[in-house]
């Protein structure tokens, strides 16, 4: 199991949303770029970054990005606002492992097939975030009534073939995962699977195990000390 810290940018610090909103944060750093170090010092085998603030289109974190690819040798990906093949570029070239991308999955289906075409299927993830199984896209704001189920099928037609599955309604909010949604996921899923959202201790990531989902993003309940990350490197 992949268990992967979660460094969620807003205004230039390292925080953790409720429930996705962006006027509910907790700051667990000042620097996004100590808590990169700090989990890589943990054993960290991959970092998830997510630019909140490209997401909804209030600015950016590019300048603090490249902080954390000069400071740290842990693999990355970063999401976060990336609708188009310059983004995409420009995050690459910054050091990132890959690119996350959530948005453009279901409004631009053109760019994520330029995307994989142009860097491939291991530089491109896709973020299938969901209330439940109801997808929603542009930070997490925008309904679609479209069923994540459906879509993850769909995806791995288009060639995706490593997915992030979050169900929004838990996420940073420690309640525990919704393994019966993660498995409707999984069953609908055949390639390289990976959840978040309300990971609340061990026993989240022990069962995402018996779905045979092989990663797990986890930020609040790594922050506040509820799972220690040394046991999953």
């Amino acid at each position: 199991m992949l268990v992967i810290p979660a460094v969620d940018i807003q205004n230039g610090r390292a925080v953790r949303l409720f429930e996705g909103d962006p006027e509910r944060e907790t700051v667990y750093f000042e620097d996004p770029v100590e808590a990169a170090v700090y989990w890589q010092s943990q054993g960290a085998r991959m970092l998830h970054l997510v630019d909140l603030d490209a997401a909804t289109g209030r600015g950016e974190n590019r300048k603090t990005i490249r902080r954390i690819a000069e400071s740290t040798k842990a693999p990355f990906e970063v999401g976060g606002g990336v609708r188009s093949l310059e983004a995409a570029r420009e995050i690459l070239a910054l050091g990132a492992a890959r690119v996350v991308v959530g948005t453009i999955a279901v409004k631009a289906p053109g760019v994520l097939s330029a995307m994989l075409e142009e860097f491939g299927q291991k530089k491109i993830v896709v973020s299938l975030d969901a209330k439940g199984t109801e997808v929603v896209v542009a930070g997490w704001q925008e309904g679609t009534h479209l069923d994540a189920r459906g879509l993850a099928k769909e995806l791995w037609s288009r060639g995706v073939r490593t997915l992030i599955y979050t169900d929004v309604r838990r996420d940073g909010t420690l309640r525990g995962l919704d393994l019966e949604a993660v498995n409707q996921i999984r069953q609908a899923w055949p390639g390289y699977l990976i959840a978040g959202g309300g990971i609340a201790s061990d026993r989240d990531i022990e069962g995402l195990k018996k779905l045979k989902v092989e990663g797990a993003i986890t930020g609040k309940a790594l922050y506040e000390g509820r799972i220690d990350l040394t046991r999953w490197v």
